[in-house]
């Protein structure tokens, strides 16, 4: 179905509710009439010609008289990508159907346009704030939001959420334990709290409590520069660092129709699949120490430190690097990089059956994740839950492959896909993307072409007013940047659609009817990182 036939039909479905947005985007969009909006995107999930069964972004938007909604739905089945925008009638008690009930992701989506901007979704069945603490004044995303006070919480009365008072007595209503889990534990790698409900050993809920570390990022860059906001992106998912640059960097880049030097292309795609290496392997290394095997550590950071000499050698940093920046990278290769790559790919090789003899192989590891925390391939893609996770309950998601950027078009790989949805097919499908990452680097290793490492670019960067959308495969998913500008040097509204938050919400579902010890185990194969969530 052509972009033109998907309109006319949506708009047959709701005349007089609908009307094709002209704005500048790079994927059709409609508007859509708040009391249409329910109705119509049941009717794009379920009819068999449109099923858009992936919501890929949900936004908040402040658009100055009204506040709004924008949705970017995908057909894992059509490839089609349709975006929605839709209104409050007004800003003082604004609200909107829920979609929880359509894409179960949804649920913590919406609770996060709600914590920002104060919309409220009618029939959400958890309408409360998800990382501004409850007693929280104002929305902080709203352009007319004013912190006049340093920490803007109301002055009476203590922080007190449900979780806590059940904590007091150790009993829920039902006589069921209630535990706190984090947020400073290990195994929730990072600051993240979850309040568990026990029968017995047994999990009942999860409720996942974040925020603890929300940096506002999205708020910030509405008030830097391009340049300056790349600076920040490496601090959501440090282990994804330069893949997150890029994200960026290709969003402007496309806005500007800039073409991106081919030898700036090979090095971003190298570095890409380094990024990847690395953060797989400190994956290895944090999941074998969740379940006991702390000799893990020793092994894949010995690996693991070779990445980072070569991110140093090049680049002078070893974690979150910049080295991406709007027209291509800030400095060539040095000289040794080549032959280093090589060197670490040999040796990489080498070593992986080791992590399998140690890890994979092991009767007792086996035994506490196959089975355990099973995702099938309906709900992962109903939560959203992209990147490995996803694809190890048969979801074919790789951004390099649906949408290629760069020159993954020109590589011969093959996407890594498991079908089982279990802790151990996530675990495994991380070490089957470790051989397609060195695949993808050898062959791109001894082919970097001659010229320039970037394009020439203007010292301030406008981009043209309008609204673009860009994903790319981080370590841990899709990665999905939605801007909105009005041609001016800041961003009026950059929105960030971070993998790991799609997954979060994911996992008291997977946990339901497991052990605690199991819960371990599945949020370990989930492979968070909390900044990623929180932003």
């Amino acid at each position: 179905m052509t972009d033109q036939a998907l309109l006319d039909k949506v708009l047959a479905f709701a005349p007089g509710k609908v009307a094709v947005e002209e704005y500048v985007n790079t994927y059709p969009a409609l508007r859509v009439e708040a009391d249409a909006l329910h109705d119509l995107a049941r009717f794009l999930k379920e009819n068999e010609e449109t099923d858009f069964d992936y919501l890929m972004c949900l936004s908040g938007v402040d658009w100055g008289a009204n506040l709004g909604v924008v949705y970017h739905l995908r057909s894992t089945r059509h490839g089609h990508v349709l975006v929605l925008k839709t209104q409050t009638p007004e800003r003082i008690t604004p609200t909107i159907d829920t979609i929880s009930d359509l894409w179960v992701g949804a649920e913590f989506h919406e609770r996060e346009v709600y914590d920002m901007f104060g919309i409220r979704f009618t029939n959400h069945p958890d309408m409360r704030r998800i990382f501004m603490s409850d007693k929280w004044m104002g929305f902080p995303l709203r352009k007319d939001y004013q912190a006049s006070n340093p920490l803007h919480l109301e002055t009476e009365g203590a922080y007190e959420d449900e979780g806590i008072r059940k904590l007091a007595s150790g009993k829920g209503k039902d006589e069921t334990f209630i535990i706190n889990f984090g947020p400073q534990h290990p195994s929730t790698h990072g600051v993240l709290r979850l309040v568990i409900t026990l029968e017995g050993e047994n999990v009942d809920q999860v409720q996942p409590h974040c925020g603890y570390i929300h940096r506002g990022i999205e708020k910030m860059c509405e008030h830097l520069t391009y340049q300056q906001i790349v600076h920040l992106t490496d601090r959501m998912d440090y282990l994804s660092a330069h893949i997150n640059n890029e994200a960026v960097c290709l969003c402007v880049e496309k806005a500007l129709q800039v073409e991106v030097p081919l030898r700036a292309q090979y090095i971003r795609t190298i570095m890409d699949e380094l990024t990847r290496v690395a953060s797989h392997l400190l994956f290895w290394t944090s999941f074998g120490m969740d379940l006991g095997a702390t000799t893990c550590f020793f092994y894949s950071m010995r690996e693991r430190d070779h990445i980072l000499d070569i991110f140093e050698e090049t680049c002078g940093a070893r974690l979150v690097l910049s080295y991406v920046c709007p027209g291509g990278v800030m400095y060539d290769l040095h000289p040794n990089f080549q032959r280093r790559v090589k060197d670490f790919i040999r040796e990489m090789r080498r070593r992986l059956p080791e992590y399998h003899r140690l890890l994979s192989g092991n009767v007792i590891f086996q035994g506490r994740s196959r089975n355990i925390g099973v995702l099938s391939h309906e709900n992962a893609v109903s939560f959203g839950v992209t990147g490995p996770s996803g694809r190890a309950s048969g979801w074919h998601c790789d951004v390099r492959k649906q949408d290629p950027y760069h020159v993954y078009s020109q590589v011969d790989f093959q996407e890594a896909i498991r079908t089982e949805g279990d802790v151990f097919a996530r675990y495994m499908l991380r070490m089957d993307e470790l051989e397609t990452s060195l695949n993808i680097i050898e062959q791109l290793i001894d082919q970097i072409p001659s010229g320039d490492y970037a394009a020439k670019m203007k010292p301030v960067i406008r981009v043209p007013e309008g609204e673009y959308y860009q994903r790319v495969e981080t370590a841990r998913g899709d990665l999905g940047v939605w801007l909105v500008s009005q041609g001016d040097k800041f961003p009026y509204r950059l929105k960030f659609r971070s993998p790991g938050f799609s997954t979060l919400a994911a996992l008291p579902h997977l946990c339901h009817g497991f052990k605690i010890a199991d819960l371990i185990a599945i949020s370990g194969s989930l492979d968070f990182v909390i900044p990623d969530i929180d932003r």
